[in-house]
Order: structure tokens, then C-alpha cells, then sequence
């Protein structure tokens, strides 16, 4: 629904309608202004017109009583909307659906409805520009991301939804005085934030420009007058330097026998307001407000253009951009320069052809402009449109509806860096970026596996940001996976969903084979070898467990219980009982040795879960106490946070023992532990110079490695405790660590970390 339309459930519940037109007045207002669309049509044929006559019919009919708050009948809103889609020549279909882009909404009229009236895609159209107002959410934000994912996605399938939709969006803001001031601010922000980026990601720069400066108007209405104001009495002052420079470019172009067409340029006043509030200026220090546009006939009198212009004024160094070799992310080309003017002044020229200019204002709508038209080259037509087909590829990693926008919202930011490939490709990536961020731009399985990597030659960390013109290379390994702490510094989209998409999928793997080893102890502490086969018979009983349990799969079953949201003693009891009813007879001498131990044994080894460090994320020790090799160890299920291991004696064991005694599990360490694990080691040193250094050497030369150092912050006294996180194989080996410690002179005494500061000396 347009953010001014006045229903009639509103007009009646508030009495907010404007005074009634009469409805012949109402009507000759429609007709005048479908009029106006009706003269733009010319570069549709006689039967698309007419369809476009029809839509417009259908939706007056469907808007009939509906007003603006201006007091104009509401048809007028979507006619304006079909008015500016013509602007970038779409096709009928576009504004059909321009014209109808609120029935649906407001109307009561189905898409079943559209689709036979007007087809099936006038009816999609429709559909993606609709929002989900009539479904419950949890907030008004929820609300919110869940129409913007629909908006996106069906803008990925079909381009000129959002083109629509941006269309729409530039009406209501052109028309914003009518509505209720209370209501400027969440507008104006709203397309701020999302409406203007994503027109300026699309190459939509006129459409970016001015939904900015329609947006700062109402959001900042004192600093907009206030800045208008100043612009208006520069623009005075500045009127004669202008006239001269533009005398002595067209005096200097005529002279070099170049055809070039020059017209000026003038700073937006949102992008004034922006550059004085980020960089702290007063207006009188923004020095680059004016510039020129110089178009020139083909690619190469862009460079012999800015040769000419460089003979006439002296360039700034450092402020010539080169956009024709390397396009920015939205397909813009133009060469970029600035020159010191007469008097000293800075002035910026833009140098293009009449294709990039035409991309530079319509971005990706220039494909229409071209289609009709019969202009422009391939490369202009090539516009970078891989933002679209990603929102895709987001969006079958990410189910909710907030981190879908999360990410989406990342990737509209507007400044770039450019990097290449080892092999020379280049590839735009958003300021910010980490080589992280370079690897999944490149492929997921890069990223998957990255390792390390080179930028320009040299070995550089994996979240070292990127600047322009590195060559960056990625080293990969196939037994390597992300790292959860890359979502800490990561900055495109992309990269984030595939990270969190990597990690939740191996996260339910990993919960769902832990639930499957727990359920199978629980199955044989009832007597049950084997859980029921995937054979019908076994699928009945599978079934029955599910409605019990509530799961809809029995993998989802299986991760709950890997997640102890469910216990598995439960669910195998009642697994037990449903194989029994349907004939399975429990085996005595398997509950006897699951509940008490096999002949000789002190305790039961069999269903015990058996740990080694290759777990992954499904079991978690405890940084509390650091459970390492040959500790006696205990297993808590927590409630969907997996397994959680500690040792016997520590304090959290000894208060959840209490609580939740039927949630604790028996584990035991495996045989040959398949890496190292972390514990505390408290070495209290004498101070002098070089104490770090020799206690850290006789650390190594115990073969442990230091993962965290730890140091009081008191002030500098004869003793002093260092904390040091070490990886060590197993309580020998950090036995034997413990002994080189207290053999180094500093050293007046090394023990192992306990929680609630209980001491082991001997490990």
C-alpha cells in the first residue's frame, strides 16, 4: 500500500478523509492524468497501449472511493508511478503492473483475478510488490524484513519489480508534504536506508540522487532550507567563474577539432550535508560543488579528451579515477579528474560516452532504453548484475527473515575496493573487506578451505583488509573449515550466510549423530540392541515415536536429542515400549550389562559415550575446569546447547547435580585423543627483565603450546602471576610442562588452574 493512502476502514474508523470531490471533478482528474501517461506511450504499439488502457480502467474501478491525503483520487498515485516507469521505457507488462500495484493490497482483488485478466506475469509483478500485511508478525520490524525478502527475491527472478517499486517509492516522497509530519522521519530514514542504495547498486544514479535529497528534506527540514539557502547564494557568486571555465574548455575542445557535448554538474545537497558532517567541514571549505560533463563520441577521445583538459588546468594529484578500465560495481564507467580552475578553485570533469552516460543515470533500466532505442554496445548492455543472482544464493542459506535483510543490508553499501585475481580477473568488493570476504566471492569451497593467503606476495592474516589493486591469493586446504570467529570481521553478504549456513548444517550433523549414540545407550539400557530398521514394520514405529515426541523427521528427533532439548532416556524408554508392543522381547543379559557393568568391571563400558576432540561443535568442554586426558570427567546435556563435559570435581558439576541429576551422562576419554586441549597453568615469577621470555621457552620446550597469556594489571611488585592457556596432550605431559616450569629460576612456583581457585600441584 503506498505510505499515503487513505483506506476506507481508516476513513471510517478515524474520519481522516479529506473533503469529497465531486465525483464528475474526481473523474476528470483521473482521466487528465492518465492522459498525460497516454502521450508518453509513443514507443508502444496500438494493441499494448490499449492494454495498458485497460489496466489503468480495472484499477480506477478497484481505487474507486479511495483518496490521497492530499484530497486526489487515489487512482492518480499509480498513474504517476506508471508516468516515471516510462521514463526508462518499459514494457507493457511493467506498467500494467505499475498501474495495479496496489489492488491487491487494498482492494480485495485476487491474484488468481490478475492472472486472468492480465496474465501471469502482470499478476507476479504484482504479487512481489505486495506486502505481507495481512499475515501476524511477532514486531512491526519482523513485518518489515519479511516484505523486503519478498520484494528482493522477486526482484532476483524479475528486475523490474524493483524498478517498479522504486518508482513508487520516488512518488510518495515527491508527494510527502501531505502526509502527516509524525510520519516524515520513519519514511525518509526507511528510504535512506534501504530505497536509495539499492537504486545506486542498481546504477540508478538519478533515481539515487534525487530519493537522497527528498529524503534529507524531510528527515533534517531545518538543515535542508538552511543548506538550499547557502547553495543558492554560491551558485550566485559562482555564476561567472562557471561561465568562464565552460568559455575555456569549449574554447580549448574547438581548438583540438574534438566534438564533445559539456554540460554541468552540481553537488547534490544530501552528498554537501554528508561530506560536512563526516569530515567536520563548514560549507565554505566544500570546495568541490560544481563540476562539468564532458561527452565524447567514442572510448578512446575520453583519454585524448583528458589530455586536452590537462594542458588547460593543472590536475590535483591523487584525484584521477579511471572507471572506464575498471567499471564500478554497478556497471558505472566515466573518467574522473580534477583540475585547479581559474583562481585556484577545484573543479571535477567527468568523461564519458553517450551509452555510459546513459548507464551512469538508468543503470540497469538502460536495458530497456537500449532494447527500444536500438543504441548502445554490448558493454554497456553487460551491466554487472551478479548482486541479483546472490540474493538467491542468500536466500537458500538463510530461513529468517531478519538475518536475510542483515545481509542483504551489507551489501548496499556504496563505496568499493577493486582486487585481482592471481590469474589477473577483477573482482569489486565493499570497502572493508577482508580476504575472507575475497575468498567466497570467488567460490564457496575457497572460502570453506581457506587457510592463508598472499597479498601481494607477502603472507598476510585472513582478516587483513583489502585495498585497491591488491593482488590477492588464497591458500586452501581440504581438511580445513570456517572458523565461527569470521563472522566477527567479515563484510560482505555472501560470505556471512555462507559461513552461518556452513556452521548450522554441521552443527545439526554433528548434534544429530550424538543423539543417535545416545539413543542407541538408552535402547540398550532397556534391553534393545539395534533401534527399528528403515523396513515398514520399522517405520511404523518410527512414526508412532514422532507424534509423541512432536518432531515432524526422525533426524529432527535425533538433533534434539544431540542438543538435550530432549532426554534420551525418555525417548528410549517409550522407543522400547512401542518395539515391545510390537513384538521385540528385551535381552536380559544386555539390560544387566548396560545397568550394571559386564562380569569383573567396577562400571558399565558399554553405550558409555567415549570422547577424543573430534566431536566438533556438538560437545563443548567446559573452560570452567578444562577437562583434559586422564581427568575424570562427567557429560551434562544442557538444554540445546549439546554436551557439555566437565570434570568430576568441579563446583558447576557438584550445583547442577542438584538440579538436573537426569541430564548428566557417562563419558570417558578414548585411547589416543586425537588433538591437544587447553588448561590453565598459574606460574608466579620473580620480576626482572626477560622472565616472559624464559618461562614461555621452557613452555615450548616441553612441547605445549601458549594459546593465552594472562597478566595482572597491579602495579609492578617483587612477585608476580602469570596465567598462561596451554595446549598439551594429556595430565602427563602437562605434568611434565609443570616440572620444566618450577626448574626455571624466575620460577617460584607453577600449578595447574582450578575453578574457585583450587590447586592440583601434582596435575
Amino acid at each position: 500500500m503506498s505510505v499515503d493512502a487513505v483506506s476506507p476502514a481508516e476513513v471510517h474508523a478515524f474520519g481522516t478523509r479529506a473533503p469529497a470531490s465531486p465525483p464528475q471533478a474526481a473523474a476528470s482528474a483521473a482521466a487528465a492524468s492518465f492522459a498525460a501517461l497516454e502521450s508518453r506511450l509513443d514507443y508502444l504499439n496500438p494493441a499494448e497501449v490499449e492494454q495498458v488502457r485497460q489496466a489503468y480502467r480495472f484499477a480506477d474501478q478497484a481505487h474507486l472511493g479511495q483518496l490521497r491525503k492530499s484530497g486526489a483520487p487515489y487512482i492518480t498515485h499509480p498513474i504517476a508511478v506508471a508516468q516515471i516507469c516510462t521514463e526508462w521505457k518499459l514494457d507493457t507488462q511493467a506498467l500494467c503492473a505499475a498501474l495495479l500495484h496496489d489492488v491487491l493490497e487494498d482492494c480485495g482483488v485476487t491474484k488468481a483475478e490478475l492472472t486472468e485478466r492480465f496474465g501471469a506475469a502482470v499478476a507476479e509483478l504484482v504479487d512481489g510488490l505486495t506486502k505481507l500485511d495481512k499475515l501476524a508478525f511477532d514486531s512491526r520490524e519482523q513485518g518489515q524484513a519479511e516484505s523486503f525478502r519478498k520484494m528482493l527475491l522477486a526482484m532476483a527472478r524479475d528486475v523490474r519489480v524493483i524498478l517498479i517499486k522504486l518508482a513508487d517509492r520516488m512518488h510518495n516522497m515527491r508527494t510527502m508534504g501531505d502526509m502527516p509530519r509524525h510520519k516524515w522521519a520513519r519514511i525518509a530514514r526507511e528510504t535512506l536506508d534501504i530505497y536509495a542504495p539499492i537504486a545506486h547498486r542498481l546504477g540508478l544514479n538519478h533515481f539515487y540522487r534525487e530519493l537522497q535529497d527528498l529524503a534529507f528534506r524531510y528527515l533534517h527540514p531545518w538543515r535542508y532550507q538552511a543548506l538550499s539557502k547557502a547553495l543558492a547564494r554560491s551558485r550566485a557568486r559562482r555564476r561567472d567563474l562557471i561561465a568562464r571555465v565552460q568559455g575555456e574548455v569549449e574554447a580549448a575542445f574547438a581548438g583540438s577539432g574534438l566534438s564533445v557535448r559539456i554540460t554541468g554538474r552540481e553537488k547534490t545537497l544530501y552528498s554537501i550535508y554528508r561530506k560536512m558532517d563526516t569530515k567536520h567541514l563548514s560549507f565554505a571549505q566544500v570546495t568541490d560543488i560544481y563540476g562539468f560533463r564532458v561527452i565524447v563520441p567514442q572510448v578512446l577521445d575520453c583519454y585524448t579528451a583528458m589530455g586536452v583538459l590537462h594542458q588547460l588546468y593543472k590536475p590535483m594529484p591523487g584525484k584521477f579515477r579511471d572507471y572506464i578500465a575498471i567499471p564500478k560495481i554497478n556497471g558505472y564507467q566515466s573518467l574522473h579528474t580534477t583540475l585547479i580552475g581559474p583562481f585556484g578553485t577545484p573543479i571535477e570533469f567527468q568523461l564519458r560516452t553517450p551509452s555510459m552516460d546513459m548507464v551512469a543515470e538508468s543503470g540497469i533500466a538502460a536495458h530497456w532504453l537500449y532494447k527500444t532505442g536500438g543504441t548502445g554496445d554490448a558493454s554497456a548492455q553487460a551491466l554487472n548484475v551478479q548482486w541479483l543472482q546472490s540474493l538467491l544464493d542468500i536466500q537458500q542459506e538463510t530461513k529468517d527473515s531478519g538475518e536475510f535483510w542483515d545481509h542483504v543490508r551489507i551489501d548496499l553499501f556504496p563505496d568499493s575496493v577493486y582486487v585481482f585475481t592471481p590469474k589477473s580477473k577483477i573482482l569489486a568488493l565493499p570497502r572493508g573487506a577482508t580476504v575472507v570476504d575475497f575468498a567466497y566471492a570467488i567460490h564457496s569451497d575457497v572460502g570453506h578451505h581457506a587457510i592463508a593467503a598472499h597479498v601481494n606476495g607477502e603472507p598476510v592474516p585472513l582478516r587483513t583488509e583489502l585495498r585497491n589493486g591488491d593482488v590477492v591469493e588464497v591458500v586452501t586446504s581440504p581438511h580445513a573449515r570456517p572458523n565461527p570467529a569470521w563472522l566477527g570481521f567479515v563484510k560482505t553478504g555472501r560470505a556471512r550466510s555462507k559461513i552461518r549456513h556452513y556452521l548450522k548444517t554441521l552443527a545439526q550433523e554433528e548434534s544429530r549423530a550424538l543423539g543417535e549414540r545416545l539413543l542407541l545407550q538408552a535402547l540398550r539400557a532397556e534391553g534393545i540392541a539395534q533401534p527399528p530398521g528403515d523396513d515398514e514394520a520399522g517405520q511404523a514405529i518410527w512414526d508412532k515415536l514422532l507424534r509423541f515426541t512432536g518432531n515432524r523427521t526422525r533426524d529432527e528427533l535425533l538433533t534434539d536429542i544431540g542438543l538435550g532439548r530432549r532426554i534420551a532416556g525418555m525417548v528410549g524408554k517409550k522407543l522400547a515400549a512401542l518395539m515391545a508392543e510390537a513384538g521385540a522381547r528385551p535381552d536380559v543379559l544386555l539390560i544387566s550389562q548396560e545397568r550394571f557393568g559386564a562380569p569383573g568391571e567396577d562400571r558399565p563400558t558399554q553405550g558409555v559415550v567415549t570422547l577424543d576432540g573430534s566431536e566438533g561443535g556438538s560437545v563443548v568442554y567446559a573452560t570452567c575446569c578444562r577437562p583434559i586426558p586422564g581427568d575424570r570427567i562427567v557429560g551434562y546435556l544442557g538444554r540445546g546447547e549439546g554436551l557439555a563435559v566437565h570434570t568430576e570435581d568441579c563446583p558447576v558439576v557438584q550445583r547442577l547435580l542438584h538440579r538436573d541429576r537426569e541430564r548428566f551422562l557417562e563419558v570417558e576419554w578414548a585411547e589416543e585423543p586425537t588433538r591437544p586441549f587447553e588448561s590453565t597453568v598459574a606460574v608466579t615469577v620473580t620480576n626482572g627483565k626477560g622472565v616472559l621470555a624464559s618461562v614461555a621457552a621452557a613452555i615450548a620446550a616441553a612441547e605445549a603450546d601458549i594459546t593465552h597469556i594472562r597478566m595482572g594489571d597491579e602495579a609492578a611488585q617483587t612477585t608476580t602471576e602469570l596465567q598462561f592457556t596451554i595446549a598439551v596432550r594429556d595430565r602427563v605431559h602437562l605434568a611434565q610442562v609443570l616440572r620444566r616450569l618450577r626448574r626455571t629460576p624466575p620460577v617460584v612456583r607453577a600449578q595447574r588452574q582450578r575453578p574457585a581457585r583450587a590447586v592440583d600441584s601434582t596435575a
